[in-house]
């Protein structure tokens, strides 16, 4: 053996062998001892030259140099004791400092981008021409979506990604996208431009890259980065058949039941994601037989609460090797490549329980708060800010925004704004905001987006979790919480897919797979995308400006992507087969667009994603349009910064004289009363606008300096507006 053998044992390795006999453990671990394990190893047969196999110690160092798990480490050394660490205040989640650093947000996709002859996607998101044409806007960040090198390892070859790179397997960027050098050029163009790159981290799962292949062979404590458990051979019985072809199988709920009945793993959680009969059942899967570097056999069973090639990671193991791995990736993006923030992707999940006759906390748990607090104290500590992408109850959203990340995405309403737009009808949309307040949200804590790489999620939580026998009203209905969730949900159904709406398509149990143009273009009641005219184009630009309103004009961060700029529609399910052939219907909603009109010629991102048709053209095109959606955009804008509307607070959401309308009035930090606006229905109204906690004072609206009304002595005041309008406007007390 040599010096670089990694079946040497290391020092830090070595470790006493500890005596179970005092101890209160259930049931003694069962080990070979030293003469079995003997005989054991002398039946192993050895694997051929150059096998992709544990008892290969080429293929384990080639495994450790592609760790994340390794590369954190040497992160932490270089770290460990630098002042820096020390400069800035890191205990408490601060959202209107990272709201004032950074409050309109490009949400890239980096497959979807087309990009210049010869020019990777981080090279054409640093250009100067796309910051300029941001300037113009009025957008001041960019969130480029996960960029590093993601998929698996099977055997000697890389796999591709199964989630739209959230299966990140190195902290190296994916060459598909370019360069860390260039991404660095990137954060300083932006810097330049008084602009601020978030980057991602994905603290619950990994995909099956080193790390676990080098888990999956008992490998030091890599086991300690997942929710994984080694079953005994005796056991396997209960282990269902892996297929030719496959490196794992998901679980049955029977199997699942049944090894949790004998103890091996906590069984059932609280629910099952990504849902689909014969595929996933559970959140189990099962791996088929590998060596470890003594040659011995294991088959494990693995927690994924997505997809299984997204091994869950465990948070709370005596290793502590997956929160090292996560603090380590989350360091290298904030001082290595330059990033000012850091999406916390799926970060709900992050603890998990069993439970006496009841399916195991996984959701809501401590463990995810107390790792959210960490995560988002180490970013404070380096001078960045996180958000969330937390899709739970608004009293979890609550409880993780007071210690953890400093932004959440906006759960709460963005279906519902959805649903106010397919119906014309405002009164859910109410009922979501007027429950925030109540909980004690912080708008101003929030990332209020339009479409992004997901589906339009309305999976409504709150009311199927904590929620679900409360009693609401909806329509002049009594509702249970479930109910209600099931009336919405049938009912966005109804108007924006199927017969309404073939172009946009159900992604399983989640929501729906569309844009947000086929949403618009699924409301006002157009079937057919092909007969578009121009006429139609103005009103889909219209309702999705209305949108863009009721998004920006209120506290908090305002997000939208390339889809949005451009208007695009989504592809045809031919045109990505293979991507949605497993039931992953999002993939039509992320057709390619060329956002600074490099290349009119290609039908393709450089990843292969389809050409979007897109209504309403590239950047330059549009800024030289005073009447497009990007300049009409970038008047929204405006009156959003000029007048501080990202960092005010949401102190009422009155009642409405017409379904179609929604008021908002927020107090601005100058201490001004502002007011918001929307009509959500096709037609012109004169409504009264009336609220406690609007001053007697001047009406002017905050877009064209235009004196509207008086308020009067009950705080009430009438303003006119427009089919799918939003009117921003500003109480001047004496």
């Amino acid at each position: 053996m040599t010096v670089n053998d990694p079946t040497v044992a290391h020092e830090e390795d070595v470790v006493p062998e500890i005596s179970y006999e005092a101890q209160r453990y259930p049931a003694r671990p069962k080990k070979l001892r030293p003469r079995a394990k003997r005989r054991a190893l002398q039946q192993v047969v050895p694997p051929p030259p150059f096998a992709a196999d544990a008892r290969n110690p080429a293929y384990v160092t080639w495994l450790l140099e592609q760790s994340m798990l390794i590369d954190a480490k040497m992160m932490a050394r270089q770290l460990a004791g630098n002042h820096l660490m020390w400069s800035n205040s890191y205990a408490e989640p601060d959202p209107r400092s990272a709201v004032q650093k950074t409050s309109v947000w490009y949400t890239a996709y980096p497959l979807s981008h087309i990009t210049g002859k010869g020019r990777s996607f981080l090279a054409t998101l640093g250009s100067e021409e796309l910051w300029e044409a941001f300037e113009q806007i009025g957008i001041d960040g960019l969130h480029t979506g996960p960029l590093k090198l993601a998929g698996g390892i099977s055997g000697w070859d890389h796999t591709p990604s199964i989630d739209g790179h959230f299966d990140r397997i190195s902290m190296a960027i994916d060459p598909l996208f370019g360069t860390d050098d260039e991404f660095r050029a990137l954060c300083e163009v932006a810097l330049s431009h008084g602009g601020t790159v978030l980057d991602d981290i994905v603290p619950g799962h990994t995909g099956k890259g080193a790390d676990f292949r080098l888990a999956e062979m008992a490998f030091r404590d890599f086991p300690g980065l997942y929710h994984m458990v080694d079953i005994p051979e005796e056991a396997w019985g209960l282990l269902p058949d892996v297929p030719d072809g496959e490196d794992s199988a998901n679980l049955d709920p029977a199997t699942e039941a049944a090894l949790a009945e004998a103890g091996y793993i906590i069984g059932a959680l609280q629910r099952v994601i990504f849902y689909k009969p014969g595929q996933k059942e559970t959140n189990w899967s099962a791996t088929s037989v590998v060596h470890d570097v003594e040659g011995l056999p294991h088959r494990w069973v693995y927690l994924h609460y997505f997809k299984d090639g997204q091994p869950s990671i465990n948070w709370l193991d005596p290793t502590f090797a997956g929160m090292r791995l996560v603090m380590g990736d989350a360091l290298h993006s904030l001082l290595d490549l330059g990033s000012g923030g850091l999406r916390l992707d799926a970060n709900g999940f992050l603890g998990i329980e069993k439970t006496v006759d009841a399916p195991a906390w996984s959701e809501g748990h401590p463990l995810s708060q107390a790792a959210n607090q960490l995560i988002g104290s180490m970013v404070r500590k380096v001078g960045g800010f996180t958000f969330q992408e937390l899709n739970l109850s608004i009293e979890d959203i609550v409880q993780t925004g007071r210690i953890g990340p400093d932004l959440s995405y906006d759960f709460i309403t963005r279906p519902a704004a959805q649903y106010a737009i397919a119906t014309g009808d405002t009164e859910f949309l109410r009922l979501m905001l007027n429950a925030a307040i109540a909980a004690g949200i912080d708008q101003s804590s929030l990332v209020h987006g339009l479409q992004n790489h997901d589906e339009l999620t309305y999976e409504l939580v709150h009311f199927e979790t904590r929620h679900r026998d409360d009693t609401y009203v909806l329509g002049g209905r009594e509702l249970t919480g479930r109910e209600l969730a099931a009336t919405v949900r049938g009912t966005l159904r109804g108007a924006l897919t199927g017969e309404a709406a073939p172009y946009n398509l159900p992604f399983v149990q989640n929501g729906i797979a569309c844009t947000t143009a086929s949403v618009v273009a699924a409301s006002l009641g157009i079937a057919d995308l092909s007969t578009l005219s121009l006429a139609d184009v103005e009103k889909i630009k219209s309702a999705h400006l209305l949108l863009a309103a009721y998004n920006a004009w209120q506290p908090g961060v305002f997000a939208l992507s390339g889809w949005d700029l451009m208007g695009a529609l989504p592809l045809d399910p031919s045109e990505v087969k293979s991507l949605v052939a497993t039931g992953d219907t999002r993939w039509i909603e992320r057709g390619a667009y060329d956002l600074l009109g490099y290349s009119a010629e290609s039908t393709s991102s450089a990843a292969g994603m389809p050409r979007a048709r897109c209504l309403y053209g590239s950047l330059p095109e549009q800024l030289a349009d005073p009447t497009s959606f990007a300049r009409r955009l970038g008047e929204l804008l405006t009156v959003r910064s000029v007048h501080g509307l990202a960092t005010g607070s949401l102190v009422a959401v009155p009642e409405v004289s017409a379904k179609s309308l929604l008021v908002m009035v927020n107090r601005l930090e100058s201490g001004r009363t502002q007011v918001t606006v929307c009509n959500f229905g096709g037609e012109e109204l004169l409504t009264r606008i009336e609220a406690d906690q609007i001053p007697a004072g001047t009406v002017v609206d905050l877009g064209t300096g235009e004196e509207l009304d008086t308020v009067d002595d009950v705080g009430g005041f009438v303003i006119p507006i427009g089919p799918y309008e939003a009117r921003a406007v500003v109480i001047i007390t004496a």
